[in-house]
């Protein structure tokens, strides 16, 4: 199954597919299986990178629109 990223409305980043996780240091982390996880997408899960929940508090109100990016710039 190729790997399916959709940003939920008011809340976290859904992941869903073949994916793995690495930290900064480039540790990985250990998801026991797991082919959906949601990422923090508000900044304040105390579980993060994961979503916790904690967006339901926040009031957050911007949706998700899918739109064309513009063109990448060169990288130097």
């Amino acid at each position: 199954m190729a790997t399916r990223i959709t940003p939920q409305n008011h809340g976290p980043i859904r992941i869903e597919g073949d994916f793995e996780i690495w930290d900064p240091s480039g540790n990985r982390f250990g998801l026991a299986g797991r082919t959906a996880i949601s990422l923090c997408g508000c900044g304040h899960s105390a579980n993060k990178p994961f979503c916790d929940g904690a967006h339901k508090t926040l009031g957050l109100s911007e949706p998700v629109v899918a739109r064309e990016l513009p063109e990448a710039k060169p990288k130097l």
